[in-house]
């Protein structure tokens, strides 16, 4: 058999996280059982989110010490005992951070021969879906709306924003630096976009929404989300992604003051999603997606690593704000 590397939680982080807390180990690859596939991964995909789990208040189950990281991949079908499946194919699932996986038919997808796993794991994969229905279904644009977007130059706001564009939407973007910032007006197509690292950062936002804001995606929480709350217009949206600001730490902040009275004052409507529930439209976005970024009317921002030992300091670097677009490590 050959040799399986695993990245593996070597301790839980009780402050920010550091590449110590991971540690890697080797095995003889797993075999398939009845319906299931053995896997040879080609590129993983890094999120904020995953963070949440190792604070235990994810959706998902809360990681334990000693286990492979988890996180969505790219693989290549090595052996299959799956009618569906056969060895080359191409397949998309929860490969966590190893080299090989034993995984069920019914937990992967396939990937269309040829394929980037960075596009699959980016535009066509969870970041890009994320974006879509997020902005789409929850957010709702309207054209000559005003919608802001935090963590803007990540992995789900850089895709969100210009969809809303597309939409015939006037956009914000909220980053970490002046360089993000740039990239966001200069190469993605928003209108304005404001680093909330600025000492002047409140009166910035006010200054860039003089029209209020219609549709709020949040993918930070946090002193983002507590100005935009006072600048919501009536039956304005907010839609609830993520919470960054929040999960690199032991002690996260509470929520920002005036909930609810802003949210009743102004008939907001505050909403979090989880992707997973649009399952069954996925083809309907990728399609989208697709030719959006076909054409040049999307861009579809990456950060490369190579390496399976490179995913700690990936996943350091991606909370650190020093990454844009979809994080990606190839094995």
């Amino acid at each position: 058999m050959p040799e399986n590397r695993q990245m593996t939680i070597a301790s839980i982080p009780a402050g920010p996280l550091q590449a110590s807390h991971f540690a890697l180990r080797t095995g003889p690859a797993p075999a398939p059982g009845n319906g299931q596939v053995l896997c040879r991964t080609l590129a993983i995909t890094i999120g904020a989110g995953q963070r949440a789990r190792l604070q235990g208040v994810s959706y998902a189950a809360a990681a334990r010490e000693g286990e492979v990281m988890d996180g969505s991949g790219v693989a290549r079908v090595e052996a299959s005992n799956a009618p569906a499946y056969a060895a080359g194919d191409l397949v998309a699932g929860r490969t966590g951070w190893q080299d090989y996986a034993v995984l069920d038919a019914a937990d992967i997808e396939p990937v269309e021969a040829g394929t980037d796993p960075a596009l699959q794991l980016g535009g066509l994969g969870i970041n890009g879906l994320t974006a879509y229905f997020g902005l789409l279904d929850v957010g709702a644009p309207q054209p000559g709306d005003t919608v802001v977007v935090s963590a803007a130059a990540g992995s789900v706001g850089h895709i969100a924003g210009q969809i809303a564009k597309l939409r015939g939407c006037h956009v914000i973007g909220v980053a970490g630096s002046p360089a993000k910032c740039a990239l966001l007006t200069d190469e993605l197509g928003f209108d304005t976009a404001l680093s909330y690292k600025d000492p002047g950062f409140r009166g910035a936002f006010r200054e860039a929404t003089p029209d209020g804001v219609d549709v709020y995606f949040d993918n930070t929480g946090g002193e983002v989300l507590g100005s935009a709350l006072r600048r919501m217009n009536v039956k304005g949206r907010i839609v609830c992604c993520g919470v960054v600001s929040q999960y690199d730490t032991a002690n996260p902040a509470p929520a920002p003051r005036g909930i609810p009275g802003l949210l009743i004052s102004s008939r907001v409507r505050m909403e979090g999603f989880l992707v997973f529930d649009y399952a069954d439209r996925y083809a309907e976005a990728r399609r989208d997606i697709r030719e959006w970024a076909g054409d040049g009317q999307l861009k579809l921002l990456v950060s490369e690593f190579q390496g399976l030992d490179a995913a700690p300091q990936a996943f350091v670097d991606l909370l650190a704000g020093a990454t844009t677009g979809t994080t990606v490590v190839r094995l």
